[in-house]
């Protein structure tokens, strides 16, 4: 499938749900610079991860506004040094980008077939965007463990899972992106 091809428009009720769970949490539970950041950044990987995992495809909409919006982010929760915020969290989003790229090339130059989308790796970006230095292997760790279970359950379930059997793993980064992210400006 394509992105041509693909409907990558999000399921109305998964969406519609997750967005109003995730603004709900973050209205209720953080200050307000931080509350913004989280409902902005929850509702796109809602959206993110409900077409990816029906697709194994993101949309630019989501990666790519997911990263200029951690940039944006980073300025409005430091109004202190906001040059800075915005030159660091484009260098890691810059950073996350290129090391999962390098992952995704090394994959396929050992396996000979690719491993990783592109799409996963626009994912990346916004993941260094979002998130401090200390916590980006912390939220891959994350979504790779929620990726294995779910493999594991899948064969529990009977499922036929061998080493090309595809898995949409934006599926899995952009909850963890955003769990990470909630936690980190969790006051307390």
């Amino acid at each position: 499938m394509t992105a041509a091809t693909a409907d990558v428009r999000g399921n109305v009720a998964v969406v519609t749900g997750g967005i109003a769970s995730v603004l709900l949490v973050s209205a209720l539970l953080l200050p307000w610079p931080s509350a913004t950041a989280s409902a902005t950044l929850g509702a796109l990987m809602i959206v993110g991860a409900d077409v990816d995992a029906r697709t194994f495809l993101l949309p630019d909409i989501v990666t790519l506004g997911a990263t200029a919006c951690g940039i944006v982010a980073a300025v409005l929760l430091d109004p202190f040094d906001p040059w800075h915020a915005a030159g660091a969290a484009a260098a890691r989003a810059v950073t996350t980008a290129l090391a999962l790229l390098l992952v995704g090339h090394a994959y396929a130059a050992l396996r000979r077939r690719d491993g990783l989308g592109f799409g996963d790796v626009k994912l990346a970006a916004a993941v260094g965007a979002w998130l401090p230095l200390d916590v980006i292997p912390l939220c891959f760790a994350l979504a790779t463990g929620a990726a294995l279970i779910a493999v594991a359950i899948a064969r529990l379930r009977g499922n036929a899972i061998d080493a090309a059997t595809r898995l949409p793993f934006g599926a899995f980064l952009c909850p963890a992106l955003w769990l990470v992210f909630y936690a980190s400006v969790l006051p307390g």
